[in-house]
């Protein structure tokens, strides 16, 4: 009898596309978004998705809500798992706001982020400091990911805007620029009220901007679908629920229906 744990599926089966990276993965990343999950399970969804899950962000400001020892835990066992984890960027600006922003980096590395979220979405940033947070973050070792975007209701991409900051922030060392959708996933960015993309504003980012150096926030599981269909599984794709990585993994992979055809391997 064969020992089970040397088990694998065949590969036409596990990934019919044939072009999924294994972490560290430079394409295709999955970024988590964390608003408020227990040790339990945290540890449960890592026990069972960690080889799926690249970035877990933290969201808005709750690092500060949890119990120290709660919050170190999930730091450390994110990192035992090759998971870049870090703060919403939201906590970040109100470190502005409130004119904390030196103990908002002590506390972080004290705690063992081992990344930071530098974003506007909600206040406004100049250049200058936005820079500096920038250069602050990587010297103080951390992997450096900016947000483009406003929060509000009916907030769209200025392309000029846009690619003036990913110009910019990636010459400065971040290694993504993520595009602004919230949770929701509606009004905001490249969604319409409905959640709708509007694919002209995509089409006209991709034109300027390489995608590889694009994190989009999609939450919802038609958008996930139509990223995925019209640019391709290896697109990079943040908020998402824990309980859906799984389920965006089958979706990249092609075995989910929605992505099926995406399969290299046809009968």
């Amino acid at each position: 009898m064969e020992v089970t744990s040397q088990l694998k599926w065949n590969p036409v089966l596990a990934d019919p596309t044939g072009t999924r990276q294994m972490k560290p993965r430079t394409l295709g990343k999955t970024m988590v978004m964390d608003k408020g999950l227990g040790m339990l399970a945290f540890h449960d969804l890592l026990h069972t998705s960690s080889s799926h899950v690249d970035m877990i962000k933290l969201g808005f400001g709750t690092s500060p809500l949890y119990p120290q020892d709660v919050l170190r835990n999930k730091i450390s066992l994110a990192k035992e798992n090759d998971i870049l984890i870090y703060p919403g960027g939201t906590f970040l600006e109100v470190a502005v706001r409130q004119q904390a922003i030196d103990s908002f980096f002590d506390m972080i590395i004290a705690l063992g982020f081992n990344g930071v979220e530098i974003s506007d979405g909600t206040i406004q940033m100049d250049r200058r400091l936005r820079n500096e947070l920038i250069s602050r973050g990587l010297d103080e070792g951390l992997e450096v990911v900016t947000e483009y975007g406003k929060k509000g209701w009916g907030s769209s991409i200025e392309l000029a805007e846009l690619i003036e900051t990913v110009l910019i922030d990636s010459e400065l060392g971040a290694s993504l620029v993520t595009i602004e959708a919230r949770e929701s996933g509606m009004g905001v960015g490249i969604f319409d009220g409905n959640g709708k993309c509007k694919d002209d504003e995509l089409q006209s980012v991709l034109a300027a901007i390489r995608g590889d150096q694009l994190l989009w926030e999609a939450p919802l599981k038609s958008q996930q679908v139509h990223l995925i269909t019209t640019l391709g599984p290896d697109i990079h794709l943040g908020n998402i629920s824990p309980d859906e990585i799984i389920a965006l993994e089958a979706l990249r992979r092609g075995l989910r229906s929605d992505t099926l055809v995406l399969g290299s391997r046809k009968d």
